[in-house]
């Protein structure tokens, strides 16, 4: 079977509130969409924890379930349960994932990599998958430009890319904290 991919995930950090969008769209080769609405926006650790996976299907289902697994190990310690994944696969004790995803919790905002990155954006605006350029450039513009809150920022930057990119659609869930 062919390699699903294909989804565009923003978040955005401001006025106290962060927001992960995310599109719908499963695409499986170059020019199949399999699925429109997919949920890859999702609350975790008894709803202070979002995230946003992009990537494989089989490796962002793994890396958000071993993910979580450190918010337990680490009673929900965003930042101490990245690194500590993250230093999983460095380590190379487990194999490296074609996944990427976007987490928050009230203070902090991470992407975290299948390959044991942890990066923590410096302007509060970030994004993964086939549309994230396209979606970072929009919010960062409507961040820095408007007075739009963080949900609707992400909402907005995931729409726009929905109408460049091919892999994006606009059927966007949303998640903030």
């Amino acid at each position: 079977m062919s390699e699903f991919m294909g989804t565009t995930i923003c978040a955005v950090k401001k006025d106290g509130r962060t927001a992960i969008a995310g599109d719908g769209q499963v695409t499986m080769s170059q020019s199949i969409i399999f699925k429109n609405n997919a949920v890859k926006v999702r609350r975790i650790y008894g709803g202070k924890v979002i995230f946003g996976f992009a990537g494989s299907v089989a490796d962002a289902f793994t890396l958000s379930e071993r993910f979580e697994e450190m918010l337990n190990k680490y009673s929900g310690n965003l930042m101490r349960s990245a690194v500590e994944l993250a230093e999983l696969w460095r380590s190379d004790k487990v194999r490296k994932l074609e996944a990427m995803m976007i987490t928050a919790d009230k203070d902090t905002l991470l992407i975290v990599s299948g390959t044991g990155e942890v990066i923590e954006p410096e302007d509060g605006v970030c994004a993964i998958g086939s549309g994230g350029n396209y979606a970072l450039a929009a919010a960062r513009a409507l961040s820095q430009e408007t007075d739009y809150g963080a949900e609707e920022i992400a909402q907005k930057a995931l729409k726009i890319a929905s109408e460049i990119c091919v892999f994006t659609n606009g059927h966007i869930t949303t998640e903030c904290i």
